[in-house]
């Protein structure tokens, strides 16, 4: 068995190394990568490595490593360890994974036990293993608690990249009145509402704006979702 480290950290790939030597005593080689776009690389040359991957890292994070690695070769095993487990993360994962893939999401606060667990039960057994946290996030981003839907999660990414409401239903293939209406929905998940006082008889807030503020603040946007949500845009404009 071959296991790949995908980790920008040399203290924690020295971790995870003795981590999965500890747990995989199947395991005859251990291939390390700092960072997601030598990962992609490592993992095309080695074809049959399970694979244990950072999601923030520089020069291509988790996500988008794994993205790829799973297009060309959807039966990887693949065990996200990662610090975040921001709704955002989460929903990036959530959104990749192929069908029937064993897979898990551990935080890097578990314990040795638990990643060990998680080690044996993805690359041995072919289970799922999701932290608890994770989980319940998971669950609101497949819209099983009340969460935002797919649909909802598209608008506030349109309004984030500062899209006006026509281009967003163009882009989404909605009516007008359908995506003011889901961003009605996101308000209301978000608690955005208007206040006015004295002085501000028109409205405190520009509520487009608000809500992404209190998106970012709530973990639902981060950095490398709206660089993805970027680079689609840009490919979905240079379509048109």
């Amino acid at each position: 068995m071959e296991v790949l480290i995908v980790e920008d950290d040399v203290l924690h790939r020295s971790y995870l190394n003795e981590a999965v030597r500890a747990a995989l005593p199947e395991c005859n080689h251990v291939i390390e990568a700092e960072n997601g776009k030598i990962g992609e690389k490592l993992a095309r040359e080695n074809r049959s490595a399970h694979i244990v991957m950072d999601l923030q890292m520089g020069e291509r994070n988790g996500i988008e490593a794994a993205r790829t690695i799973w297009k060309e070769r959807p039966d990887t095993r693949i065990l996200f360890w990662s610090n975040y487990s921001d709704e955002a993360y989460v929903r990036g994962v959530s959104r990749i994974v192929p069908e029937g893939a064993a897979y898990g999401y551990v935080l890097k606060s578990a314990s040795d036990d638990r990643l060990r667990l998680a080690l044996r039960s993805i690359f041995i057994e072919a289970q799922c293993v999701i932290d608890r946290e994770v989980r319940g996030l998971q669950e609101k981003s497949l819209g099983r608690v009340r969460g935002f839907s797919d649909s909802e999660y598209e608008i506030l990414i349109d309004v984030a990249l500062g899209l006006t409401d026509k281009t967003i239903a163009r882009r989404r293939n909605l009516s007008l009145r359908s995506v003011q209406n889901r961003l009605q929905s996101l308000y209301e998940k978000l608690h955005v509402y208007q206040t006015s006082g004295e002085d501000e008889p028109d409205g405190r807030y520009n509520l487009r704006t608000r809500a992404v503020t209190v998106a970012f603040l709530r973990k639902l946007l981060n950095y490398s979702a709206l660089e993805r949500a970027e680079q689609e845009l840009a490919q979905w404009t240079a379509e048109r």
